[in-house]
């Protein structure tokens, strides 16, 4: 299948969706593809499934192709998706991989298992590579996932380098979401040729100075406008980097959907899967006073 992730090519901004569920928190698909539209018709270049903003470890194999065909058969087109695969099996990671492979995606986000702690760079390096074994001939543009605050497993630049050279026809670029700026710069600095992408939104624009190629952002849920011209220009967002500070104040994840609800008008967003829960209501209310103060006093 033809490559859909150059590395010529800017990979720009993919909005790490955050996925909507109903009252019985079955996904809510078309609440989803609606969403997904907004970000594209935002400045999005892609949407990302099931990432962690997403809560791609708490949605099931068959869930995920349900979705996945769902957008596609909605006029969602393949190389607007990246697909998030979270598994501690090396098999489940290879299957969640190939149904995105075969659908024509334009990439995959694969992150490291995390069930098991204090494992080695060649425990990994195995891992990684019985996932492509797994995935067979269609395995191609696969995006590595360092989030070691989620995982507890950093992805270290030696091991980007084993892989890369061993599997240089899949292996197309990393995420970086470790909010570690000492490991962001020595992974621009050895792997500039590969698409570099900063999830730290504080650290975006100097990476991309540095050569990064871009973000899959929680942030573009909601302010791709503010995110487009850190990419594209490299160009600092003071209010974005006080507005993480405070996001990380709670948990991500649910900040992230308390958001979306509450510039949505529509309250279902607020729903998360267990073990994530909801933002209780003086969480709820004390996070998006705080945001309607940096985004919107700030813009009237």
């Amino acid at each position: 299948m033809e490559k859909q992730l150059s590395r010529v090519d800017r990979f720009g901004l993919s909005a790490a969706l955050t996925t909507p569920f109903d009252t019985d928190m079955r996904v809510d698909v078309s609440k989803a593809v609606k969403h997904a539209r907004h970000c594209l018709n935002s400045g999005c270049s892609s949407v990302t499934l099931f990432g962690t903003t997403g809560e791609g470890s708490s949605i099931g194999n068959e869930e995920r192709e349900v979705v996945l065909k769902e957008f596609l058969d909605a006029g969602i087109q393949p190389a607007q998706i990246v697909v998030g695969v979270m598994a501690n099996c090396y098999v489940d990671a290879a299957v969640q991989s190939r149904s995105a492979f075969d659908a024509g995606c334009r990439g995959v986000l694969l992150a490291p298992p995390s069930y098991f702690k204090n494992v080695s760079d060649d425990g990994l390096f195995v891992w990684f590579s019985s996932v492509f074994q797994e995935a067979g001939a269609s395995a191609r543009d696969v995006i590595l996932y360092n989030i070691p605050s989620v995982t507890a497993v950093e992805l270290s630049v030696d091991l980007v380098t084993r892989l890369r050279e061993a599997f240089p026809d899949i292996v197309a670029g990393v995420k970086d979401s470790s909010g570690n700026w000492s490991y962001t710069e020595k992974l621009l600095a050895k792997h500039k040729d590969l698409a570099i992408l900063i999830g730290d939104e504080r650290d975006l624009a100097a990476g991309v100075r540095l050569g990064g190629q871009g973000a899959i952002s929680g942030m573009a849920n909601l302010y791709a406008d503010r995110l487009l011209p850190m990419i594209n220009e490299g160009r600092e967002d003071p209010a974005m980097i006080e507005a993480v500070n405070e996001l990380l104040k709670f948990p991500v994840t649910p900040a992230v959907k308390a958001l979306v609800a509450h510039h949505s008008g529509d309250a279902g967003w607020r729903r998360a899967r267990a073990p994530l829960q909801a933002l209780p209501d003086s969480d709820f209310k004390r996070l998006t006073g705080i945001f309607d103060r940096l985004f919107v006093a700030a813009a009237a």
